[in-house]
Order: C-alpha cells, then structure tokens, then sequence
C-alpha cells in the first residue's frame, strides 16, 4: 500500500477504503488530492484482491468541494487553453474507466467536486447529516469534472437544471427524492451500509462478470440505439459462457453452494474489452 499525504487507503475483506483525508480544510479538493486518488484506483485496478471502492471523508465532511486558499485567483490557470484539463474532469474520466465498483459514502458536505467526483460512481449512501450543493453558479464559474454528461443522465434534465442554475445546497433527503443518491441512513450506519452492499459484491459474484457489466453500463448510456447494447452484450455472453467462472457459478449453484470464481480482471479480460470508442483529448492528439 503506498503512503498518501491527502487520503488514506485501506484494504478491508477484499474492500478498499479511500478516505480523503484533509479534515482541517473540509477535505478540500487540490491537484494533490486529484492524483492520489486516481494512485489508489490504479492499485484498485492492479490488485485482485480488491473487489470494490469505497470513497469517504474524515471529520465532519466529505469534501468542500475546491480548495480556495488562493482567492480569487483559484481558477486563474494560465494553461494554454488547447491544453487545458480540469483536475475534477481528470479524475471522474479515471473513476469512469474504473473496474471495479465504487461506492461513494458521503458522511457530511460535499460541495462542487466534492460531489461531481461522486458522479461516476456507482452507488452514492448519504449520512443524514449530509449536504450536497452544485454551486459553480454562485461562484461565477461553471459544471466541471464531466457533470454536464453525468448529472442529467442519473437525476433528469429537470432536476439537474434546477440543482445547477440556482446554486443552491440540498438536503440528502432531497438529494435522495431527485435520485442522486441510492439511501441515506444514520451518521454511525453509513460505513455499514457501504460495506454491506460492497462486500455482497466481494464474496458472492465474478469479478470479470462484474467488471463487464459496469462498463456496459456506463458506456450505454451513450449510445443511440438499443441495437449498440445487444451487440456488446451478445460478444459478452457468448464469451463468458465459454469461461471457467460460468462453469463455477452454474455448478455452485446445482451443488447449492457458495461459488469460488478464480478469474481476474487484472489479467483475464476478452480480446474485446474495451469497447469504447476514440476518448483522446484534443490536446492528446498532438
């Protein structure tokens, strides 16, 4: 496990624990932050004995969103702007890419990227004690770490119209009635809660299985036609079929046990994974 200045990393029964951890700036979010967090989802990514995220705040927050020690002068990037990449967008393209489930436990504020970093996410479990507020508006900035596509795909064009154009925070009741999040349970149930449904994924399914679904998932919404989703889903099934994890789970479940999928997605992906299509960056293509 590598050393981490602004998070910490911990891997808990096949579960790794990513707490941002700057309790004394509300874990505010810097390029610190941004690239230690896409380290602890490539070692998620690179060890097989971790079979989902959790990402976490310490202290009373998630994360304040971007850190503003530097004032006014905090979104002043002198970058070319050809060049340009934003550090929350940096890092919600890596979550996206992710393959392993990732589970955003929001146990206090989380405000700007604070919450567009929990966009792609999978499963978001709000604390009764959290808030949530899109406040680019309010800042004089605007959507940022890929929101523009995110948001309105999980809560609707109405509600996340409403949610960006006024600024406002949100309540996780609220936040839960527009669907940004799956459940909101008390301040000392939220790891539970977390770890309940992450370790339901650890023991009991295929890890490749999984990893094939997230990213159908994810890739779909996108498409413009049912039709794109059959022609990904048929090569899966018709590759899966022909593996040792299909045996095992159809033979555990005859001998009504529990399956022991050896498989991994480090290393035991189809040829055809993945299947996305051109993502370079315009700058990328110099």
């Amino acid at each position: 496990m590598m050393v981490y200045s602004t998070i910490t990393s911990e891997i808990i029964d096949h579960v790794m624990i990513v707490t941002l951890n700057r309790p004394e700036r509300m874990n505010a979010f810097n390029e610190k932050m941004c690239a230690e967090m896409i380290l602890a989802f490539d070692e998620a990514d690179a060890n097989d004995d971790v079979r989902a995220v959790i990402v976490t705040g310490s202290g009373a927050s998630y994360c304040a969103g971007m850190d503003l020690e530097k004032g006014a002068e905090t979104f002043m990037d002198h970058t070319p702007l050809v060049e340009y990449r934003d550090a929350g967008g940096v890092l919600a393209l890596r979550i996206f890419e992710l393959k392993k489930p990732i589970i955003a436990a929001i146990n206090g504020a989380a405000v700007g990227v604070g919450i567009t970093m929990t966009l792609p996410m999978d499963i978001r479990i709000a604390s009764t004690e959290a808030k949530m507020g899109f406040v680019f508006a309010r800042r004089g900035i605007t959507m940022e770490a890929c929101s523009g596509w995110f948001l309105p795909r999980l809560v609707g064009m109405g509600k996340a119209s409403e949610w960006i154009y006024t600024g406002r925070m949100i309540s996780a009741n609220e936040a839960y009635e527009g669907r940004l999040v799956n459940k909101i349970v008390g301040p000392d149930e939220l790891m539970a809660a977390a770890m309940e449904i992450a370790s339901d994924i650890a023991q009991n399914t295929s890890s490749v299985s999984v990893t094939l679904s997230r990213q159908l998932m994810w890739t779909m919404l996108g498409a413009n036609h049912p039709v794109e989703s059959h022609k990904i889903e048929s090569k899966m099934l018709h590759w899966t079929g022909k593996q040792a994890d299909a045996q095992e789970g159809i033979e555990a479940f005859l001998e009504k046990r529990s399956a022991d999928f050896k498989m991994k997605s480090s290393t035991d992906m189809p040829p055809f994974y993945p299947w996305s299509t051109d993502r370079t960056y315009e700058s990328d293509k110099k």
